[in-house]
């Protein structure tokens, strides 16, 4: 079962709705007495659908998570549409500046508070969940697989894994780096992350950055499943082929 319904974040966009979605196990319909973990996903309208997906094509998580069975709830929300860099904007934890996009305001902050606060206390009151922090999770690719980054390590008392597919560390290495330096994590902490091999050279410095960058999660005695994906590419095709890889880690060691 999906729900769909509109919100807003008036901390965001003010009064303008966009679409929320959330995953529930139709196992909840023979036992009202369950409970699931929750995955919090970004980019909410390229989770499940195709037809709300910006390119047509979308994850196909729904289908996926009704085949294996999966127990647990997927939560995401609608990204911000907006052509002066919203989604940037949204999905960075950082300012930065570059040469295609100027300078874009980061925002993340805002968007993790309200994710974390608002979001999360809508779907622990209206789905069957476990809102515990053992069973809080994060996910998303690009800009959103930074934000995935930067909401494990910063939101560490909330979310103990998460998966950042493709992440935008190019936006701004140094402070990734020194976000990822000065974290805060418990030892439980689970991090999948992954770069496709046909994407490395979209921004320059990159394979250093992602070098760097598992280099010094790993110095955090995190636990961390990194990879590099045999013909990946930045698209949501290429993600959907990633899903059985990062729910694996996600839920390693939990049945």
């Amino acid at each position: 079962m999906i729900d769909v319904w509109n919100l807003t974040i008036p901390e965001l966009t003010g009064d303008e709705p966009r679409r929320a979605y959330a995953y529930v196990p139709d196992s909840w319909e023979e036992d009202h007495d369950l409970r699931y973990p929750v995955l919090y996903m970004f980019d909410g309208h390229n989770v499940f659908y195709d037809e709300d997906a910006t390119y047509g094509k979308s994850w196909g998580l729904g289908e996926y998570l009704d085949a294996a069975q999966a127990q647990v709830i997927v939560a995401a929300v609608e990204c911000n549409h907006h052509p002066d860099n919203g989604r940037l904007s949204e999905y960075s934890p950082f300012t930065f500046r570059a040469p295609q996009f100027k300078k874009v305001v980061g925002r993340g902050k805002l968007t993790m508070d309200w994710m974390t606060s608002e979001f999360k206390r809508e779907i622990d009151r209206e789905f069957p969940t476990l809102p515990g922090r053992e069973n809080t999770f994060i996910a998303g690719s690009s800009m959103g697989g930074l934000m995935s980054l930067y909401a494990l390590l910063e939101y560490n008392h909330i979310f103990s894994r998460a998966a950042a597919l493709s992440p935008s560390l190019w936006v701004a290495p140094m402070k990734v780096e020194s976000m990822i330096r000065n974290a805060r994590v418990a030892p439980d902490t689970v991090l999948y992350m992954d770069y496709g091999a046909k994407e490395l050279d979209n921004h320059s410095g990159i394979i250093r950055g992602l070098g760097r960058a598992a280099a010094l999660l790993t110095e955090k005695r995190l636990l961390l499943d990194f990879r590099i994906v045999p013909d990946g590419e930045h698209c949501e095709a290429s993600w959907e082929r990633q899903i059985p890889f990062f729910m694996s880690t996600l839920f390693y060691g939990r049945e």
